[in-house]
């Protein structure tokens, strides 16, 4: 799904991006649910409807140009977020591994400016049909982008994301992995 985002950037660059388990939802520019198998109904997008909500559940969240993930299912109760977040000192952990089934991969990578380009339209056009993904584009450049991407296979659900920043010609990619038992 692609949403054209009417909000500024928060972040500016991968320098200033802080990883944490365990926070509180924060404010989303939007929101993509998807329940998890076991669970009843399809995917849903922005607003979460009132009310209980399905036993499993996957959100992926859009923050302004970062993202957080919730993860529900009778064994994990899990936030996940990559975002600026004041009184947090920057950090972007390339593994975080858990005992509990829990794995976060992170790398920022410097691009050229057409490099960045190419990397934001191949992104557009492959997550744009995808109904597990969710694309927003902020206002400025076509290339100013945070996707996320879900994959839900059995006892193995995963997510990736990417964060582009055209102003600095950074990409950030992450890919989580949860092991659900």
């Amino acid at each position: 799904m692609l949403v054209a985002l009417d909000a500024p950037y928060v972040d500016t660059s991968a320098a200033e991006l802080s990883f944490a388990l365990g926070l509180a939802e924060r404010p989303a520019l939007h929101v993509l649910e998807l329940p998890l198998p076991g669970a009843s109904g399809g995917a849903r997008s922005n607003p979460p409807p009132p009310g209980p909500q399905p036993a499993g559940l996957l959100r992926l969240r859009l923050l302004g140009a970062s993202h957080q993930v919730v993860l529900r299912t009778a064994g994990h109760d899990l936030v996940e977020t990559l975002a600026c977040l004041p009184g947090h000192p920057p950090d972007l952990p390339a593994v975080v591994d858990a005992d509990d089934g829990y794995r976060f991969a992170a790398r920022a990578l410097r691009l050229s400016a057409g490099e960045l380009a190419g990397r934001a339209d191949r992104l557009r056009r492959q997550l744009t049909v995808d109904p597990h993904a969710l694309v927003g584009v902020f206002p400025g450049s076509p290339d100013a982008l945070t996707a996320l991407h879900a994959r839900i296979d059995g006892a193995r659900i995963s997510w990736r994301t990417w964060h582009a920043y055209p102003q600095t010609a950074e990409l950030v990619e992450t890919e989580t992995v949860v092991t659900v038992r």
